[in-house]
């Protein structure tokens, strides 16, 4: 049991998904899991593990933002001894190509800051995916009709952002999409010495303003939840 997670040692598995929403844990662990069960409630950010083709996986939700997913994901790994960490949740499109519902998964994370930044002080650290998880989920992407990109994303410490220079020149610079988590996960898993990965679904767009509805959210982010659990089990 830690600060944040009210689970006992032994009750979180060593691959774990994480989305930030922890009603979209509930979601995909009812979904997917077989057996799942709730190993955490504490401030609301639910947790469920379970089997998935009989291999132990746990879902726990992360928050919004990487000071929360910082706490989640430290409190996996040091305590619970997490060693493979996936980041399944939304974000915005910055390029024409790149549609509603789509899948991205990210081979890199820039960020301005990060909960990291402090330790890493002046060099510009480069995050990046775990290699033989991009790999398999790339592999297992490849075997389904959900439109994937594969490439860099942006992961900003701000929600609603105000430098639209700054929008203009990662898209310019080829980034893929914007959300608020996968930078700090990457550094965490370098530091660690664990593996991590982002795989994200298209909720929005910046260019054109297109949007999921929000009641859609859940249902249509299934594929992405299929490649997590795919890429960290290649051989199931």
């Amino acid at each position: 049991m830690t600060v944040h997670i009210g689970a006992d040692v032994g009750q979180i598995a060593e691959t774990v998904l994480m989305p930030g929403d922890p009603l979209r844990a509930k979601w995909a662990a009812e979904t997917f899991l077989d057996g799942p069960e709730c190993i955490n409630r504490v401030r609301g950010m639910l947790g469920f593990t379970g089997t998935w083709k009989g291999n132990r996986v746990t879902i726990q939700g992360s928050g919004m933002g990487m000071p929360s997913l910082s706490i989640y994901a430290n409190e996996l790994i040091t305590t619970y001894g997490a060693q493979t960490l996936i980041r399944i949740g939304s974000c915005g499109a910055m390029q024409p190509d790149v549609g509603i519902r789509d899948v991205i998964i990210a081979m890199t994370a820039s960020t301005l800051t990060s909960p990291s930044s402090a330790i890493l002080r002046d060099i510009n650290f480069a995050p990046c995916a775990d290699w033989s998880l991009l790999n398999a989920a790339v592999t297992a992407a490849q075997a389904r009709t959900v439109q994937t990109h594969v490439g860099g994303i942006y992961s900003s410490d701000v929600f609603y952002a105000e430098r639209p220079d700054l929008d203009e020149q990662m898209a310019r610079h080829g980034i893929l999409g914007v959300e608020m988590e996968a930078a700090e996960l990457y550094t965490l898993a370098a530091r660690h010495k664990r593996r991590a990965l982002a795989i994200l679904t298209v909720s929005d767009h910046l260019q054109t303003g297109e949007a999921v509805p929000a009641q859609d959210r859940e249902q249509s982010f299934g594929d992405m939840v299929e490649i997590a659990l795919e890429a960290a089990f290649p051989d199931a």
